[in-house]
């Protein structure tokens, strides 16, 4: 299906694929099976010019939308999600710097990141405050040109391997998610260390860690904004990266299609290849639809956003859940197909499966997207009868 991208557009995708086809499909069973965090091919794609995609011409960058974030993000998440997760955290720590940053620390942290010489990540959640964001407990004080930050961040993405971290802290305890902040923490500031790596059911390859900050004292010019935005800078870098979230399950249920597909030509059962019976025919067909569905809609929703609405919470939901929700049931279809050798490891559904469940839960589970998506009709159709 034609989907009517720019020539700019299209050597874009057409670069992605090259690198996901060459470089991280011929790996990506060893670094789910191993762990192995993928640094090399991180150095690789910053030097195709892959971190820049969202970063302005004036830091190195592209200076290019959310539609071309996403056509990567498919593109990457195709071959492996574990690599593409890594990839996508770092535009999710830059967001607070690129939406709210000051000319100052953009220009000192966003150049690095497009060079690749450091990754990113973006630091919210908390052992209480995963779904409750407002729950939130790590502190910032303020002490003269310091702040000092106490507190725990669990789960965070590219924590232990990211130089550059966006944190989100309270500044003051007595307005609850009002007296939250947003702040620029690197990896090697004073008071700063992290957990062990977890291990997850899938996207081994990406690294997931806890942060401990004790007494981290940094200066007070690394305040993002100002003091009490912290949650109206979480909640607009979300907005902003969770359809690449939905392209990133896209990609992946496109790859599962194509093994699927693969698989049912070449299985012969009773004398014949799998996919000429009718009742394999249908699944595929199932997952070909929904995947085509998700498409329209991730672009779509990504040339919404590049058009700078005042606020597009709501499609940003709705183009994240959608896309997930795929992922989810066209991965467990492909391994449905393949059978006995879906369920083994030598196949790569196997883990293609095992890594979609992820997309439903973080970056806002499936079901708090939901509330949001829900509270905007509400308020749509509020305005229509007033």
């Amino acid at each position: 299906m034609d989907y009517v991208l720019t020539e700019e557009q299209r050597l874009l995708q057409d670069l992605a694929r090259q690198v996901a086809e060459e470089r991280i499909k011929p790996v990506r069973a060893e670094l789910d099976e191993q762990e192995i965090f993928p640094a090399d091919l991180m150095q690789e794609m910053a030097q195709a010019d892959l971190f820049g995609i969202i970063i302005p011409e004036e830091y190195g960058g592209l200076g290019l939308g959310c539609l071309e974030s996403c056509l990567v993000l498919e593109a990457i998440g195709a071959a492996c999600v574990g690599v593409g997760t890594t990839y996508a955290a770092t535009f999710l720590g830059a967001y607070p710097l690129l939406l709210f940053g000051s000319e100052a620390q953009k220009s000192h942290y966003l150049p690095k990141l497009v060079r690749g010489e450091q990754l990113a990540a973006f630091a919210l959640t908390e052992s209480q405050a995963g779904s409750d964001a407002g729950a939130i407990q790590t502190t910032a004080v303020r002490d003269g040109d310091f702040y000092v930050l106490n507190g725990t961040k669990q789960w965070i993405t590219n924590a232990g391997e990211a130089g550059l971290y966006t944190i989100i802290a309270l500044t003051d305890r007595a307005k609850g998610p009002r007296g939250a902040s947003a702040f620029v923490v690197q990896a090697d500031d004073p008071g700063v260390s992290f957990g062990k790596k977890e291990q997850k059911m899938g996207i081994r390859a990406s690294a997931t860690r806890e942060i401990f900050f004790q007494n981290c004292r940094i200066p007070a010019d690394r305040l993002i904004g100002k003091e009490g935005m912290g949650f109206i800078i979480a909640l607009k870098t979300l907005d902003y990266a969770r359809p690449g979230i939905g392209a990133l399950a896209l990609g992946l249920a496109q790859g599962a299609l194509d093994e699927a597909v693969i698989f049912a030509r070449q299985r012969q059962q009773f004398g014949h290849a799998i996919i000429a019976f009718q009742a394999v025919q249908h699944i595929l067909a199932d997952m070909a639809i929904q995947i085509e569905a998700a498409r329209a809609l991730i672009y779509s929703v990504a040339r919404f956003i590049d058009q700078n609405p005042k606020d597009f919470a709501k499609e940003a939901a709705v183009a994240k859940v959608f896309a997930t929700d795929v992922a989810m049931r066209v991965t467990t279809d492909a391994v449905q197909i393949l059978g006995g050798h879906g369920y083994m490891r030598e196949y790569p559904v196997e883990k293609m499966m095992r890594d979609a469940k992820i997309f439903q839960i973080f970056e806002g589970t499936n079901q708090i997207l939901r509330n949001i998506i829900g509270q905007a009709l509400n308020k749509e159709y509020a305005k229509k009868r007033s």
